[in-house]
C-alpha cells in the first residue's frame, strides 16, 4: 500500500468497514494534508460511488457533476437530479442495485468536500440528512464517508448539528499533518535524499504537508527544491497563502489580517492584544475567525503557566503560513538560488531559531517520550516574564502533574551547541525568574532541546536532561 503512516486511521476505517452495521466516518482536517488520498488508496477498487464538490461552483455545477458520477455506474431507472433530495434519492437506488450484486461486504460511498457542495441555500444537508436518517442508517452494508477541508464546517454541521443529522456520525476522524517520522518515510518513497537535518528544515518550512512534500524534485537539493517551489517566478506555491485561506474561508481577508498578526509574535497573542492589532476588530467575528482557525489546525490556543482561561494566548503554528508570511517580500526578486544565498546569513539563523521552537512544539510526544513521561499527565507552553524591567522568555514550559517541570531551552545548529559561562548564568537566572514571577513549588529542572546535542563541559554537567533532533524522529 503507498500509503505512509496513517495507522490508526486506517485502522479504524477499515473497522468500519467490517462492522456488522451502516457506519456514517466524517473525515476532515486541513487542506493538502491528503484526506482524499488517504480515502481513495485505502478503498482502491471497493468504492462503489465516489463524488465531490467544486470550489466555488454553484448548486447546477454541484449537481451536474454528481449526476454524472452517477449515470458512470450505468443502473437502470435512474435520471439527472434537479434538487439534493432527487439527488440522494438516486444514490440510495444506485447502492440497492449495487447491494444485489454481493461483491462487496459494505457499499462504500465517498463524498469528497462536502462544504463545497452544500452552497448556499441549498437542500444538500436535509438530503444527506433523508439519505442517512430515512434509508441508509436501517441497513447493515452501507459505508459512508464524507471529507472536507473546512473543519469548522464539518464540525458545525455534521459532528455538532442540532437537526436530523445530531449524533449520527459512528466516526469521525481528524487527519493531522505527517511528523518527523513519517516525512522521512515520504522522502525514502520518493528517493528524496536528505538528511534528518535537512528534514527538519523542510518541515520548518513546509510542515508535514504531503501536497508540499510532493513538489520535491530529486535531482535538487534541499535549498534547490525551495527557491523552485516557492521563490521561482513560476513557483506551484507563490500564491498558495491566499488560495489555501480563500479555498476555506468566506471573508478570508478578515482570517488573513489575523494570521498575520499572529506571525509577529511567536509565543502567541491574547484577544486583547490581537484587537490592537490593524484591521481586527473585536466581537462576534473575531470569535468565530478564532474558532474556526483554531479548528483548521492553524492555530493552538493555550493558556500560560498561573493565567486564567480569559487570558488564554492564540498562537499560529502552521509552518507555510509562517513561511510565507516571513519572506513573501523576497519573491519579488524572482531569484533562482534566494534561499541557497540566504541560509548562509545571520538572518537565517534567526529565522530557524525560531521554526525550530514551533517543530519542537508540535513534537511534543516525542520530547515526552525521551524525558521519560508519557504516561504523565503534561501541559505546554512558552513562558515570558519580566526580571528588574528586562524581559525573560523560556522556549517550551512542559508543567507535569508529578510535581516537576521542564524549562526547555530550544537550540538549532548545525553542530554540538556550546555552553559558555554567559549563558550558563542566563540559564540559571531564567529558572530563578520563573520560579519567583510564578510563585511555583514544583522542581524546575533545565532541558536542552537540541540538534546534535551539547558539547560537553563544565557547564554542560549542570543541564539535567537533553533532547536531541534524532529523537523528534521517533
Amino acid at each position: 500500500m503507498d500509503i505512509i503512516g496513517r495507522e490508526r486511521e486506517i485502522e479504524a476505517l477499515e473497522n468500519c468497514y467490517a462492522s456488522d452495521r451502516s457506519e456514517f466516518v466524517a473525515v476532515y482536517g486541513r487542506r493538502r494534508v491528503g484526506k482524499t488520498f488517504l480515502v481513495k488508496t485505502l478503498f482502491k477498487g471497493r468504492l462503489a460511488f465516489y463524488a465531490t464538490g467544486i470550489l466555488g461552483g454553484s448548486r447546477k455545477t454541484q449537481l451536474d457533476a454528481w449526476n454524472s458520477e452517477i449515470r458512470q455506474l450505468g443502473l437502470e431507472g435512474v435520471t439527472d437530479a434537479n434538487n439534493w433530495m432527487e439527488a440522494f434519492r438516486n444514490l440510495f437506488r444506485a447502492v440497492e442495485q449495487i447491494s444485489k450484486r454481493g461483491t462487496a461486504r459494505k457499499v462504500t460511498i465517498f463524498l469528497d468536500e462536502v462544504p463545497w457542495m452544500s452552497t448556499q441555500n441549498s437542500d444538500f444537508l436535509p438530503g444527506l440528512d433523508y439519505f442517512w436518517n430515512r434509508w441508509a442508517s436501517g441497513r447493515d452494508d452501507v459505508l459512508l464517508i464524507i471529507c472536507g477541508s473546512a473543519a469548522t464546517w464539518i464540525t458545525e454541521n455534521i459532528v455538532n448539528n442540532t437537526g436530523g443529522l445530531h449524533n449520527r456520525l459512528t466516526r469521525h476522524i481528524y487527519l493531522n499533518p505527517f511528523n518527523l517520522y513519517e516525512c522521512e518515510q515520504y522522502y525514502k518513497r520518493h528517493n528524496i535524499q536528505m538528511t534528518r537535518y535537512q528534514i527538519a528544515e523542510a518541515y520548518m518550512i513546509f510542515g508535514g504537508i504531503p501536497y508540499y512534500m510532493d513538489q520535491f524534485q530529486p535531482q535538487l537539493s534541499l535549498y534547490q527544491n525551495v527557491d523552485a517551489i516557492y521563490f521561482a517566478q513560476n513557483a506551484e506555491l507563490r500564491d498558495e497563502f491566499a488560495n489555501l485561506y480563500r479555498s476555506l474561508f468566506k471573508n478570508a481577508d478578515a482570517y488573513m489580517r489575523v494570521v498575520e498578526a499572529l506571525a509577529k509574535k511567536g509565543s502567541g497573542m491574547t484577544r486583547c492584544e490581537l484587537t490592537g492589532a490593524d484591521g481586527i476588530s473585536d466581537g462576534g467575528t473575531l470569535t468565530r475567525i478564532l474558532r474556526d482557525l483554531t479548528l483548521s489546525g492553524f492555530v493552538r490556543e493555550y493558556t500560560s503557566f498561573g493565567k486564567k482561561k480569559k487570558d488564554s494566548l492564540y498562537q499560529l503554528v502552521d509552518f507555510f503560513s509562517l513561511f510565507d508570511i516571513r519572506f513573501r517580500s523576497k519573491r519579488a526578486e524572482h531569484s533562482s538560488d534566494f534561499w541557497l544565498r540566504f541560509s548562509t546569513t545571520a538572518a537565517y539563523n534567526a529565522w530557524s531559531g525560531f521554526a525550530f521552537e514551533k517543530l519542537c512544539l508540535l513534537h511534543l510526544p516525542q520530547i515526552r517520550k525521551k524525558l521519560g513521561i508519557s504516561g504523565v499527565l503534561t501541559s505546554a507552553f512558552s513562558w515570558v516574564g519580566k526580571d528588574d524591567d528586562s524581559g525573560t522568555q523560556i522556549d517550551l514550559v512542559i508543567d507535569r502533574s508529578d510535581n516537576v517541570i521542564n524549562l526547555c531551552e530550544i537550540k538549532f545548529s548545525s553542530g554540538e551547541y556550546q555552553i559558555d559561562k554567559k549563558y550558563s548564568e542566563l540559564l540559571r537566572r531564567k529558572r530563578s525568574v520563573f520560579a519567583s514571577a510564578t510563585d511555583s513549588r514544583k522542581a524546575a529542572m533545565i532541558t536542552m532541546v537540541t540538534t546534535f546535542g551539547l558539547k560537553k563541559n563544565i557547564y554542560s554537567a549542570e543541564i539535567a536532561s537533553q533532547v536531541v533532533l534524532n529523537d523528534l524522529f521517533e
